[in-house]
């Protein structure tokens, strides 16, 4: 299943997808994306762009949400709620974005149930070929059932 949800992401999140990020893998609230360094992704100074890599965050962070929510992933609406991120050396090449929820996918998925809602914190770390840190994200996601969409 985890694989047909990195598929489906990489098919139908069109900026993502303009941009170069690649869904690389979707685990149980955990996820993996790459961005290469092109001609379009880079900016004034040849390096990734800033909107380049918050885009690639947001993607791998949006990968881990629904990794996480799997099991009803097909009956919520997501969206991301609040994210923040930090630039922390100059990014060139390919960037790798690591992103991970912490919280039980148990649990989660109770509240849900339970409220019609719930929000939760995805945090993403991106790193150059090298290994170095480049950035660092929080991405917060608002997820209801339709009938509690706000």
């Amino acid at each position: 299943m985890l694989g047909l949800i990195r598929d489906q992401l990489n098919r139908s999140v069109p900026f993502a997808s303009h941009t170069g990020v690649t869904i690389l893998s979707v685990g149980t609230g955990t996820a993996q994306a790459a961005l290469e360094q092109s001609a379009t992704s880079i900016n004034h100074i040849g390096s990734q762009h800033a909107g380049a890599l918050f885009t690639l965050g947001e993607a791998a962070s949006g990968a881990a949400m629904a990794g996480l929510l799997a099991p009803r992933l097909g009956q919520v609406r997501p969206v991301t709620a609040d994210a923040g991120i930090r630039y922390t050396r100059i990014a060139h090449g390919r960037i790798t974005a690591t992103a991970r929820c912490d919280a039980p996918a148990e649990a989660l998925l109770e509240r849900l149930d339970t409220d019609g809602k719930v929000s939760f914190a995805v945090e993403v770390s991106m790193t150059d070929d090298s290994g170095r840190d480049v950035a660092a994200m929080q991405v917060t996601w608002h997820v209801s059932q339709p009938s509690h969409a706000a």
